[in-house]
């Protein structure tokens, strides 16, 4: 296993800075966002997927400092009432830019639809009481499996053969049996970005996750989740405080190491070993208490030793 960097998570450095925070950390690898929920500060993709010069030097600032492409990020809402249609084709350019890198993984999101045609935003379906979201669940599931069933025929056009989804609330698939769904519904093109922050707030279990998923887990994003048990008993995991309002959440997000112990992430670490996980532990800082390049100095700090103990274990 090898440390990438998510870069967004030093979303206000220049391109040219990050790639050598990188060389400066010892980390060889990137997830580069392409747009959707990113801003995507650090890749043009219209303008590399427009000019072949553009898109040499961007391959040249990489291979200049011996850097690769770990996997490119759409973290995209596919088959939003609004938005869908812009972000399923931010979906299929990201693949072909995939295909011009020689990247072979894309990180992505399922997606959500609303309820109807009128509508104006996703209805994501966390209960299946009363009836009528049970029903509703059952057309949304209509409208994803097709979408997800070309996309991939896309993705194995242009030589990509593994789209990771992050699970992740708001989305069809957000935890093992929705995966496990999509996967046996779309084939296994599908399958999981792991990322453990997500899994710790509704009380999933991580190391539970990977067990099951085994060769499923496609790519891994570092970032930990710190509990706050005074707000956590009065509002519980679905607390609607705003991100802003992190002083008063019931959870947030940290860097590695706050929410849970370095036994923890050796177990971790370990977990993956076990179902044979050989790929990339994308560091991804959102921790709000903690400035961007602070926190991925810190979680690369934190995360070498681990993965050198279990280089020295294996």
């Amino acid at each position: 296993m090898q440390l990438a960097l998510q870069t967004d998570s030093v979303r206000d450095l220049p391109f040219e800075q990050v790639l050598d925070l990188c060389v400066d950390l010892g980390v060889r690898n990137l997830e580069i966002p392409t747009g959707g929920q990113s801003s995507a500060p650090h890749l043009q993709i219209d303008e590399l997927l427009g000019d072949p010069s553009k898109l040499a030097r961007f391959e040249d600032q990489l291979a200049s400092r011996g850097l690769t492409i770990a996997a490119l990020n759409c973290s995209a809402w596919p088959m939003h009432p609004v938005l869908g249609a812009d972000h399923a084709e931010l979906i299929r350019r990201t693949i072909e830019l995939a295909e011009r890198l020689d990247v072979h993984t894309i990180v992505s999101m399922s997606g959500c639809p609303g309820d109807g045609p009128a509508d104006t935003t996703l209805n994501w379906v966390w209960s299946t009481w009363p009836d009528d979201q049970a029903d509703l669940l059952a057309r949304q599931w209509d409208v994803a499996i097709p979408f997800w069933q070309a996309m991939v025929a896309h993705a194995a056009d242009h030589g990509v053969d593994r789209i990771a989804f992050e699970l992740h609330p708001m989305q069809l698939v957000y935890n093992v049996p929705t995966l496990t769904r999509m996967r046996d519904a779309v084939g296994t093109t599908i399958g999981a970005n792991l990322d453990p922050s997500h899994l710790f707030w509704q009380q999933m279990d991580p190391l539970a996750v990977i067990r099951v998923l085994g060769k499923s887990v496609y790519h891994v994003h570092l970032k930990d989740t710190k509990a706050e048990p005074v707000r956590l008993a009065i509002a519980g995991v679905l607390d609607q405080k705003t991100g802003n309002s992190n002083t008063d959440r019931a959870w947030n997000f940290r860097t590695l190491g706050v929410g849970h112990d370095r036994d923890y992430w050796a177990a971790f670490v370990d977990a993956l070993r076990a179902v044979g996980y050989d790929g990339f532990l994308s560091i991804e800082n959102e921790d709000p208490y903690q400035e961007g390049e602070e926190g991925v100095r810190e979680a690369a700090a934190f995360m070498e030793p681990l993965l050198t103990a279990a280089e020295v274990a294996g």
